[in-house]
């Protein structure tokens, strides 16, 4: 696709330095990244989930360096932050113990005569457990924490190029909901739409399509639906949820339409007066927290604009779900807009606004789109239409 930004070895080296500096600064002696968005983050290495140990190390002191089994070495060397020059790939065999291979390698980096003077360590929230357990048995007098307390505090303020690149992944998925409104829907099942948007989404660049909620009917009113063999039918809302990634950075994007019904003269064409006066109450509450976007307001401030709206109409017990979540190369990452979170949003951080009202067993809607904290106010990267689309299906 023309026009994405290449993220280069020197953004990495800011990167990997912002991290060193951080482990120091919070007293402890390395961050230890396994696979996952913070290596791909640190790295540029979206390396595969295994049961052999891959893992960034980045000392408070010293150089980082990669701990990799040898048959991924060539991947591994091939990523931005080891081509660049900016750390060292340490291999390791079938035979050997990756583990005692890292530590030893850490008690070196930090000048410590050995392993037992190695104190906390901050390692990957979502690190295997069977890693977590090998490195506290090797490492039994240190104290372990969530490495989310440094990686969080680098990934939640975005660069302009990733935002461009969010910006990318956003506008196809809104091409991709525009095209699928346009049908056919009646008459075909959830699946078999959910499986036509997950296609389009990598026809329009995405290397993968992670999901693609289609809730028709009475499953409208069901979040995170499971898209069925349930056929879709004129005279009912359809739900579409999507998203994926594109070169990494995620899409979501959530827009929910009404088929028309009625005979061929036209009559009952028009939505459900009651769905039709909740989806103008939740749109304008989508609005308006979308509007209160600025930096330094609370997270918990943005989720009371629209639940205010909500409850003010009635439909307080039928939003049940948090505003909305931080986006990156994870879909869902900080912030978290929900009551409770009363960090500030700082300018840079991208996020789903998304309220929905759902009417178990009879429907629901839900409106989204990813917007990015901007120095002054909000900037939405979904330009889809938010008002009711009927359509003929």
């Amino acid at each position: 696709m023309a026009g994405r930004p290449v993220i280069g070895p020197d953004r990495f080296a800011l990167r990997l330095t912002g991290a060193a500096g951080l482990t120091a600064g919070a007293g402890l002696d390395a961050l230890l990244v396994g696979v996952g968005s913070d290596l791909r983050y640190l790295t540029g290495y979206p390396a595969l989930a295994l049961e052999r140990l891959t893992m960034l190390v980045v000392p408070a002191r010293g150089a980082a360096f990669l701990i990799a089994p040898r048959l991924e070495v060539s991947s591994a060397r091939a990523c931005p932050a080891v081509a660049g020059g900016l750390i060292e790939v340490v291999t390791w065999d079938e035979t050997d113990d990756a583990v005692a291979l890292l530590v030893d390698r850490l008690s070196a980096r930090l000048g410590l005569p050995s392993s037992g003077a190695i104190g906390r360590v901050a390692i990957s929230d979502r690190l295997w457990a069977m890693f977590v357990l090998r490195l506290q048995a090797a490492l039994p007098a240190a104290s372990f924490e969530l490495g989310s307390a440094i990686t969080r505090q680098l990934r939640m303020v975005k660069d302009p190029d990733e935002i461009t690149l969010l910006r990318l992944a956003a506008e196809a998925a809104d091409r991709v909901i525009a095209r699928i409104s346009r049908g056919p829907l009646v008459g075909r099942t959830e699946a078999e739409v959910s499986r036509e948007i997950r296609e389009r989404l990598v026809d329009e660049g995405h290397e993968l399509a992670e999901f693609a909620i289609v809730g028709s009917g009475l499953n409208s009113a069901s979040p995170h639906h499971e898209a069925s063999d349930r056929r879709i039918q004129a005279g009912e809302p359809v739900v579409f949820d999507i998203g994926g990634a594109l070169d990494g950075y995620c899409s979501d994007t959530t827009r929910t339409i009404w088929i028309k019904g009625g005979d061929d003269a036209g009559r009952g064409a028009d939505p459900d007066p009651d769905f039709a006066k909740f989806y103008e109450v939740l749109r304008t509450a989508q609005a308006a927290a979308t509007a209160a976007v600025r930096p330094g307001i609370a997270c918990q401030g943005l989720d009371a604009t629209a639940r205010g709206i909500i409850e003010a109409a009635g439909y307080g017990p039928q939003f049940f779900h948090r505003l909305g979540h931080g986006i990156g190369l994870e879909a869902h990452e900080d912030p978290y807009l929900v009551t409770g979170n009363l960090e500030p949003l700082p300018a840079g951080s991208a996020f789903s606004i998304e309220p929905g009202i759902y009417f178990e067993g009879r429907f629901g809607a839900r409106i989204e789109d990813i917007v990015v904290c901007g120095p002054d106010g909000p900037i939405v990267l979904n330009q889809s239409p938010t008002e009711l689309q009927v359509v003929s299906g």
